[in-house]
């Protein structure tokens, strides 16, 4: 509804994880040089974790973007809520496998000769599994086994664990030390800084097109900040509704009673 009014191209605080708006704080580009090493290096695993909305899965469909479809194979599975032999058929699928008729089994040893084949041609596997506190221990157990597909001299797949901070506490468990110990590159990404909030709020602005308006003035971004905690994802949709309310009341200028009153609005206390 607004974006005439501020004379942008897109949303600018979408919930999408849209690699294009990625902010890149100091925390957030060290966690995607972890990540970027952790696959360049076939380290094997790599765990991510963070709260919700921090820009774990922006941060991944960024690498995904940035690797070389030449050089790299991916797969990717949201939801993780499947039983084991579901899990395979999924990473099967995610590499173009056909698996109709196909048990447990099977679906590995074709993932195994796709891996081999993949080797084979100069390209390196990745699996990013997201939402990864959620797989049951049977789950991570069969995880497990997918990272010991390898030749003598190389893993055969790069695997990134992706979840919330209980994903941490799942792997300190003394059943999943096996799993625990293979994981050699680990990173938690904390939420921003009120500076950081500063300047993510503008980097979406520019992106979407903000050529001087709509813009937030120093009080209505220490509230943004107060309210969101630095999680990106309260920041979007807080600062969404603040551009909203803007349009309504015909303001460039969003000052802290407007940011006041989309916090009313997203709490539920008064009407859009």
């Amino acid at each position: 509804m607004y974006l005439a009014y501020y004379g942008l191209k897109e949303p600018p605080f979408d919930l999408t994880p849209n690699p294009r708006f990625l902010f890149f704080s100091a925390k957030h580009r060290e966690a995607f040089n972890h990540l970027w090493y952790g696959i360049r290096e076939r380290k094997g695993f790599v765990q991510l974790t963070g709260e919700v909305g921090a820009g774990k899965t922006t941060l991944c469909r960024a690498l995904l973007e940035m690797l070389d479809s030449q050089q790299y194979a991916t797969a990717v599975i949201l939801n993780p809520a499947l039983d084991a032999g579901g899990l395979m058929k999924a990473v099967a699928q995610e590499f173009g496998l056909t698996t109709n008729g196909c048990d447990r089994l099977e679906i590995l040893n074709a993932i195994n000769r796709h891996l081999l084949e993949l080797a084979s041609a100069g390209r390196n596997a990745v699996l990013m599994i997201d939402e990864a506190q959620n797989l049951s221990d049977a789950l991570l157990e069969q995880i497990r086994l997918l990272s010991n597909l390898e030749t003598h001299d190389r893993k055969l797949l790069q695997i990134i664990l992706m979840g919330q901070p209980e994903l941490r506490d799942r792997l300190n468990d003394p059943r999943l030390r096996q799993l625990r110990q293979r994981i050699t590159v680990r990173y938690h990404l904390r939420p921003l800084t009120r500076s950081e909030v500063i300047r993510y709020v503008q980097h979406r602005l520019a992106v979407s097109g903000a050529r001087g308006m709509p813009y937030f003035t120093l009080p209505a971004l220490w509230r943004v900040h107060q309210y969101s905690g630095g999680i990106p994802r309260l920041i979007n949709a807080l600062c969404d509704r603040a551009l909203l309310a803007g349009f309504v009341y015909q303001t460039p200028r969003i000052d802290f009673a407007l940011v006041n009153r989309a916090i009313r609005e997203l709490e539920g206390e008064i009407q859009a």
